[in-house]
């Protein structure tokens, strides 16, 4: 930075400052506070640019010393006490409102202790404060509304929320927390709308702080934690923004939600946007992912769904020993956040692994009482649909879907108990006795077709598996490739060569389409139907035809190799060569050739493929150069040489 002459100091200060340079005015007053210690101008302004850019320890510091310095000015202690309260320091914050004798300021004092009340989560305290103010003012309304809010009478908190807005006009912070009432009401079109007002109007008055530009791949510096982006609501916007399209199974627009958000670096994030990256990015990035919730977790204030999240990834993960240590670790938390669903489920989750029929017990005992809640529900939905109260109706219905969603996530962990062992009779037996519950669901039918595939049920597993692709016929790629892949096997196995071949045609055709529009992108679809019937063949013991139509299925290997494809292929050449070893198998010289002649060319194409996804947390990594497809290619050929003795 130049030298400032004498004289000039407090224009260039003041420009600074209007020009949001905060921190360079930050570098010049703490030049001048070595000078002059007790200055009043010096220690002033920099409380102020502190609080701009959200230091609020440093802010409450100089604020201290003024208020010692010059006690008769009560804005000191009023900001001094401020800062305390947005630095997170609760009882200091308290302490120092009671400074406030002036008054002028005892408004500003109940305010801020009802707000410190409501930080501490000590609600009744903070009502009784709230009520001391005139019932008319704008931030009793707004105060009244977070109350509510906190109370889970969200209706009630958004008619309090747009009240204020009527009286104080278009604030971002309000027009978020109506947002999040929708949001929690499952109202998400009409919380995406105050979302999308609140991101129109940052992008219009503060193009500044670069909303947007991560997505499309331009490097832009971090924008910092300012009051400014404090005000515009921008952060608070996107992380509900990417909480919605997370609910509804949309990952990508969650991801791109939390990359829209102006930039910061790592450390300026905050926790709920650190907490909302992990969870988006579980799938590419899972070791990083447990990095960022166990961090949290470590932290003094952190998002309450923290927690669940942690230990229900874990268990996902099958990293059960790390999720008892958790929950083990922090029993405190437990009360605090987890429901006692949440709590029974993780428990029984957990019993699993030691003792499994205790387990299915207590899954068994949730279920119970999941299914007479369910009763009570659905008695409830008809009640209301009799009276003809829409309103009660559409709450009964919101409250049945949320407990019928309960009753199917402890179904499936208490069926994949049996399903862990192959015992697929008891898991049949399992999934029709939550027939009466669970018919009209999704899940339940998807998991009866595999069952019932399991178990050699092909025209059974038919019904199940056709209404789920026939759902979604017009967009058949958002099914997933396994089920598709069984549907054709099972049409096949039953003699409905036409419609196997129908579905194929129309995957086909999805596929060119989407090659058509993005040749770069990777679809594995009819390559995974295709090496599913080529394992059946193959399973069958009829090689020839099924390892011509696993090769066929990975042509072009460029779009075609990936890990999951590779999978499937390698199962059926170590089959192949199984059975070649033990001379149950002779395979025609041409066919021969065509394997090594697909290896050769997996060897080429699949030095950039890894051969098995690692877990995140695993101590010991594979070699970085035997992860490959190229490396298990050449040892399956090398195997081929040694079975029909060509390297004699």
């Amino acid at each position: 930075m130049t030298a400032i002459k004498d004289g000039e100091y407090t224009a260039t200060i003041y420009k600074l400052i209007k020009d949001s340079q905060y921190v360079e005015a930050i570098h010049i007053l703490n030049g001048q506070l070595q000078k002059h210690t007790k200055s009043r101008a010096a220690l002033s302004l920099l409380g102020f640019c502190y609080y701009h850019i959200q230091d609020f320890t440093n802010s409450a510091d100089c604020y201290e010393q003024l208020t010692q310095l010059h006690p008769e000015v009560e804005e000191y202690k009023v900001y001094y006490a401020q800062s305390l309260y947005k630095a997170g320091a609760y009882p200091e914050a308290m302490k120092a409102s009671f400074m406030l004798d002036n008054p002028s300021s005892h408004v500003k004092m109940v305010k801020l202790q009802a707000c410190i009340k409501y930080c501490e989560e000590e609600y009744p305290a903070a009502k009784s404060l709230l009520e001391q103010l005139p019932q008319e003012d704008p931030d009793y309304v707004y105060n009244t509304g977070c109350l509510l809010f906190q109370d889970g009478k969200h209706e009630e908190a958004c008619k309090k929320f747009s009240s204020a807005m009527q009286v104080l006009g278009y604030l971002p912070a309000l027009s978020y927390n109506i947002a999040l009432c929708y949001y929690s009401l499952k109202n998400y079109p009409q919380a995406v709308k105050y979302i999308g007002e609140i991101i129109e109007q940052g992008i219009r008055e503060h193009p500044e702080l670069s909303v947007g530009l991560t997505t499309e791949g331009i490097d832009v510096h971090s924008v910092g934690n300012t009051l400014v982006l404090h005000q515009t609501a921008l952060i608070e916007a996107f992380n509900l923004k990417a909480a919605i399209e997370y609910q509804l199974k949309n990952v990508k627009g969650a991801q791109e939600a939390l990359t829209d958000m102006p930039p910061r670096s790592e450390e300026e994030l905050d926790p709920v946007t650190l907490h909302n990256q992990a969870l988006v990015n579980m799938d590419t990035k899972p070791s990083e992912g447990f990095e960022k919730l166990a961090f949290l977790l470590q932290q003094p204030s952190f998002p309450p769904v923290t927690f669940g999240n942690l230990l229900l990834l874990y268990c996902k993960h099958e990293y059960f020993d790390l999720a008892a240590d958790v929950l083990a670790e922090n029993t405190h938390l437990t009360y605090k956040f987890l429901s006692p669903y949440m709590y029974q489920f993780l428990d029984a989750l957990l019993t699993c692994q030691t003792a499994p029929e205790e387990a299915f017990r207590k899954f068994d005992e949730m279920n119970g009482k999941l299914t007479e809640q369910l009763r009570k529900l659905a008695k409830q939905v008809q009640e209301a649909r009799l009276a003809r109260d829409d309103e009660a109706q559409k709450k009964s219905l919101q409250e049945n879907d949320l407990m019928q969603e309960k009753y199917i996530v402890v179904l499936m962990a208490q069926s994949k108990i049996y399903w862990n062992r192959e015992n697929f009779q008891m898991v049949e037996k399992i999934f029709r006795k939550s027939v009466e519950v669970c018919n009209e669901d999704d899940t339940w039918k998807l998991n009866v077709a595999h069952v019932l595939f399991m178990q050699n049920k092909y025209k059974e597993a038919i019904g199940f598996y056709e209404p789920i692709v026939k759902k979604h016929y017009e967009d058949i790629l958002n099914v997933s490739a396994v089920v598709l892949a069984n549907l054709c096997v099972s049409y096949i196995l039953t003699s409905q060569n036409e419609e196997a071949e129908e579905l194929m045609r129309k995957i086909e055709k999805e596929e060119e389409q989407i090659s058509y529009d993005d040749p770069d992108k990777k679809v594995f679809h009819l390559c995974i139907v295709n090496l599913v019937i080529g394992t059946l063949y193959c399973a069958k013991g009829n090689y020839d035809f099924g390892i011509s139509r696993v090769i066929k299925s990975l042509e072009p290997y460029k779009k075609k190799l990936g890990t999951d494809t590779w999978f499937y292929a390698k199962r059926c050449f170590l089959s192949l060569l199984e059975n070649m070893s033990k001379h149950m198998v002779m395979l025609r010289d041409a066919v021969v050739q065509e394997c090594i002649q697909f290896l050769e060319h997996c060897e080429a194409y699949g030095r950039e493929v890894p051969a098995i996804i690692e877990q995140p947390l695993e101590e010991t990594r594979v070699h970085i150069g035997k992860n490959t497809v190229t490396y298990e290619a050449r040892l399956l050929k090398a195997l081929f040489y040694d079975v029909i003795g060509w390297n004699k």
